[in-house]
């Protein structure tokens, strides 16, 4: 189990690399598409938001000569970024400091005007970064309808076509703010990788002459742990569809799908699922949630290790990217007077995972493309990891 764990801890830093925003911004300020946008422009600005929002605004440094404004999460690290160029808001709930960062973000936009290119930077996070109601409604009413749709399981899909109809920024409204040219660049954690449902696409306006282009996706994190498998001599197979739906019913089709891999296989999966919240709420997360289903399906059987971890190494209230799991967590979580169903009824996984030592824990990696859950079974025959 212990090569398994370090096996499946690379694979998940593969992809963390393969979905990095900032060389994805770097590579697709190469494209001749993008430069060719930005190129003879009055003034250029650049303008990021989301929980990847630093990193890609480190991608974007050769873009010399713009002003910028970077909307970041209170607590992520700024990566050298000058202090006036940023504005710290809340997430994943909205509160004032999102409602003074999109009247910031507006502000921003209307300095710029025709002959002058906006370069927008957006990642998932945006759409609680960046709260503004439409007229007539208020933060503490929009809030209360994303939280009831988000408690009874919607998907980000749903949630954010909710944002988008009660707010005066969303859905390229903060675009419509400029008669500047807008290329935006977007890493994408939504499914089918719609650009225009990412944070709820402020900067999406359709306008002719914009320049829209997903730079990385969830996608892009497997492909690179597939070829980090590969090149390990391990054989790799991938999950036929995204990860979706409840949490711990995806992790029990997971662990019960474990059964029929070959012996020495890994099995790649990603995605978004989501937590129907009901009674009382301890501390978890979806890929704790779903760790723990996984382990459920799996009891007793050894020879199988998961780990399921959000890319942006932030799952929920846990404090922890995720967790690893295999058949022998929900009883060595017994012996320890700790029931796993009753952990999931009360959303408090973390104190399991967190008494068994399998937290995975990596702190925000800066990266933000949804979650991946990567599973082992036994014996990796492999090289040495």
């Amino acid at each position: 189990m212990g090569d398994s764990r370090v096996l499946l801890g690379r694979l998940y830093r593969a992809a963390l690399e393969g979905a990095d925003p900032e060389a994805a911004v770097r590579r697709a300020l190469a494209r001749p598409d993008v430069a060719r946008a930005l190129a003879g422009a009055r003034t250029v600005g650049l303008f990021a938001a989301g929980k990847a929002a630093a990193a890609m605004a480190r991608g974007a440094r050769s873009v010399g000569g713009a002003r910028r404004l970077v909307i970041l999460p209170r607590g992520h690290a700024r990566l050298g970024l000058p202090t006036r160029d940023v504005a710290l808001a809340s997430h994943p709930e909205p509160d004032s400091s999102s409602a003074r960062a999109a009247r910031r973000a507006r502000r921003f936009f209307r300095g710029f005007g025709e002959g002058d290119v906006i370069l927008c930077l957006v990642s998932g996070g945006t759409s609680s970064l960046l709260a503004l109601p439409r007229p007539g409604l208020t933060l503490a009413a929009k809030r209360r309808a994303v939280r009831a749709l988000a408690n009874r399981g919607a998907s980000i899909l749903a949630l954010n076509r909710l944002r988008t109809s009660l707010s005066a920024v969303k859905g390229g409204r903060l675009g419509r703010e400029t008669r500047a040219r807008l290329v935006t660049l977007v890493l994408s954690d939504v499914p089918g990788d719609r650009a225009a449902a990412v944070g709820s696409g402020p900067t999406i306006r359709g306008r002719r002459g914009d320049v829209v282009r997903v730079v990385a996706s969830n996608r892009a994190g497997l492909d690179a742990a597939a070829r980090a498998a590969r090149a390990a001599g391990v054989r790799v197979v991938r999950w036929p569809k995204r990860l979706a739906g409840e949490a711990r019913r995806a992790g029990e089709r997971l662990g019960r799908a474990a059964s029929a891999l070959p012996r020495g296989t890994v099995l790649l999966a990603g995605g978004e699922t989501t937590v129907t919240l009901s009674g009382t709420r301890g501390r978890g997360g979806r890929s704790l949630e779903l760790a723990l289903g996984a382990a459920m399906a799996l009891e007793p059987r050894a020879g199988v290790t998961v780990l399921a971890a959000g890319s942006d190494g932030l799952d929920g209230s846990s404090g922890a990217a995720g967790a690893y799991a295999d058949g022998r967590t929900v009883g060595r979580a017994r012996r320890l007077r700790r029931d796993a169903r009753e952990a999931l009824a009360r959303h408090d996984t973390r104190a399991l995972f967190a008494a068994l030592d399998d937290l995975f824990v990596t702190g925000p990696t800066g990266g933000n493309v949804g979650d991946w859950v990567f599973l082992a079974r036994e014996p990796l025959r492999g090289r040495p990891v």
